[in-house]
């Protein structure tokens, strides 16, 4: 696949993944998951519950489905913007959302 350089692909694409990464980060908030953490990331792909600091199975449930969304999106802007473009843009949508969920960044567990 050839990569697109339209500008405006470029930003309904963040927009998008903005939105798609701003209901994960509500989820994980909601869950007490540390979704920054890649070894969590990686656990609750394996549907490993245990990652949550309080019991919710329907937000783990929607959670992990989202990551799983999130990553298929990801490999196919890949494709789409290359992967310079991709992983600028994960960052800038990561420290944005850093920004609102301050407590996604923060040490777990709470002290």
């Amino acid at each position: 696949m050839t990569e697109t350089t339209d500008p405006m692909a470029w930003i309904l694409w963040i927009d998008s993944m903005e939105e798609l990464d701003r209901e994960i980060a509500r989820l994980a908030t909601l869950s007490r998951v540390r979704i920054l953490d890649p070894q969590v990331v990686a656990r609750v792909l394996k549907n490993d519950a245990s990652v949550c600091g309080t019991q919710n199975a329907a937000a783990f449930k929607k959670l992990r489905h989202l990551v799983m969304m999130h990553l298929a999106i990801r490999d196919k802007s890949v494709a789409a913007f290359g992967q310079g473009q991709a992983a600028a843009a994960e960052d800038y949508i990561i420290d944005r959302l850093k920004k609102s969920y301050p407590e996604l960044d923060a040490p777990w567990p709470p002290r």
